[in-house]
């Protein structure tokens, strides 16, 4: 059943003028995206950064019948859409503050579950480049069978990672910069397909989105934003994959690349990255696992914690060591705040709290896990 609101969730992305930061924060002063629409023209344009001519153009109206109209797409063909606030929307993304208000994905893919990794890279891949990010995927996937490989769909790097998930049977998302009524390039359709089975393609954009330059530089933010890391095979010294991972970086996640020869035209932005510490060098799966702590580890019964020594901790906590009990691999802060039903404010003020006490520890990659 399609949320009834969702026509107005739709809307406001639709307004000129009115981008994801400042829709966030209209929201926030109305209390609701149907509430932006029914609220009285004098009282939006006090709202800080909304002025005269936006709330014209909000109190007129005149996008509502195209987001209901995206709605008969999105019934049509089975798109699930996300808005900001839904439980369901990726908790990573949404710790971002330039997320979308809404996207849109097709597919079945659960995008808070699992270890979500980013690859990227040149259109111009060479075969060394397609090797490595092939090897990649593979020790991925046998050393962690619970990660989501995201990218962008597009030639080179891209549709190499797609292609390399599929035949290792691991999960791939393709971040796209358009709507969902078409797959470009054409010739990734195949790809795209089989990806919809057990991985997603997933867009910010309305159906009849044409696939614009601008947009699939708008996309790279999402593709950082879905992951807990970014990894770029081959780029130049510009190009989309170094803008996805500045995007990374700004956003604190971390961000590996594989170093090349000082010759090489297509190692010349990973060499920059490494050079510039935007990036760490990795060689291969191995050193991805063991930089985000991601590495299999046998924990026996003696090292196992005992919740019950553990007196001085209130019943709260408790809760939260028994459920990192269960995740030998981590947790993040916002998949606490999911499984313990509690604000993230809570569970943070909490984790910091028993950091002091030694119980718990924060790794890289934002990762709690229990002090064995």
């Amino acid at each position: 059943m399609v949320d009834e609101t969702l026509k107005y969730k739709i809307g406001i992305t639709l307004i000129k003028g009115i981008g994801n930061n400042l829709a966030k924060n209209l929201i926030a002063y109305v209390g609701s995206a149907e509430g932006v629409f029914s609220e009285k023209k004098q009282h939006l344009a006090k709202i800080p950064g909304i002025g005269e001519t936006l709330s014209s153009e909000i109190v007129s109206q005149n996008v509502l019948a195209r987001a209901e109209q995206e709605i008969e797409f999105i019934e049509k063909n089975k798109i699930q859409p996300f808005y900001f606030t839904d439980r369901d929307y990726p908790f990573r993304l949404k710790e971002c503050a330039d997320s979308p208000i809404m996207i849109y994905t097709k597919g079945n893919c659960d995008l808070n579950a699992g270890k979500f990794v980013g690859i990227v890279g040149t259109r111009n891949a060479t075969e060394t480049g397609k090797e490595n990010c092939k090897q990649l995927i593979a020790d991925l996937a046998a050393a962690q069978p619970n990660t989501i490989i995201v990218s962008g769909l597009a030639y080179g790097v891209d549709i190499c990672a797609h292609k390399a998930a599929l035949d290792y049977n691991l999960p791939t998302i393709g971040v796209v910069g358009h709507g969902l009524d078409r797959i470009y390039p054409a010739a990734h359709r195949p790809t795209a397909v089989k990806m919809l089975q057990d991985g997603a393609l997933l867009t910010e954009y309305l159906s009849q989105t044409n696939p614009d330059r601008q947009n699939f530089v708008q996309r790279n933010r999402i593709i950082a934003g879905l992951c807990d890391a970014t990894v770029v095979i081959e780029s130049a010294i510009k190009g989309g994959a170094l803008i996805t991972a500045e995007a990374a970086n700004d956003y604190n996640r971390d961000v590996f690349t594989f170093p090349g020869r000082v010759t090489d035209e297509w190692s010349a932005g990973c060499n920059a990255l490494i050079k510039n510490n935007k990036a760490s060098l990795i060689e291969s799966a191995d050193d991805l696992l063991r930089f985000m702590n991601w590495e299999k580890q046998n924990v026996s019964a003696s090292s196992s914690i005992q919740t019950a020594l553990f007196l001085e901790l209130s019943d709260e906590e408790q809760t939260v060591v028994s459920v990192l009990r269960q995740h030998t691999d981590g947790l993040q802060l916002n998949e606490l705040s999911i499984l313990l039903e509690k604000p993230v404010s809570r569970i943070s003020s909490m984790l910091l709290e028993m950091e002091f006490k030694g119980v718990v520890k924060c790794l890289p990659g934002n990762l709690y896990k229990i002090i064995k």
